[in-house]
């Protein structure tokens, strides 16, 4: 019997508690100033983000930081406006670690700095070192 015969994708409650699990293995400082961010698994975008950003296919978007970066707003929240979250999209993050040599949780880690990143203004550069420090402390 083939070992996979058996295996399913994670669901979507294992993929959240997969992408808690990289959110707490963020370096520190990165991680502390990201406490404010909210965190929602998804199978995909909603067809209005998708429209929006003008995507042709929903496996395009793995990712999405929605609400006011600090960069735009500063670090203190303004009454009334929703949180600042990031959307982890499960079936495009699955599809692309499938034809890919990562591993799940590595890819998860990716998409979480460069969304958590676009709160803070950080240059793909910096997301890159952020990612670095990440890898060196699992």
């Amino acid at each position: 019997m083939n070992a996979w015969s058996g295996r399913q994708a994670p669901s979507l409650e294992d993929f959240e508690e997969m992408a808690l699990a990289a959110l707490e293995g963020l370096p520190a400082p990165f991680r502390d100033l990201a406490r404010e961010v909210t965190c929602v698994v998804a199978d995909f975008a909603e067809d209005e983000v998708l429209e929006e950003m003008q995507m042709d296919s929903p496996f395009e978007l793995m990712g999405l930081f929605v609400g006011i970066g600090m960069a735009h707003d500063g670090a203190a929240p303004v009454t009334g406006q929703m949180p600042n979250q990031v959307f982890l999209y499960r079936r495009p993050i699955l599809d692309y670690w499938a034809e890919n040599e990562d591993t799940l949780s590595d890819v998860i880690t990716h998409v979480l700095i460069h969304e958590i990143g676009h709160h803070f203004g950080f240059s793909d550069d910096d997301m890159e070192a952020i990612e670095a420090d990440a890898e060196t402390e699992h």
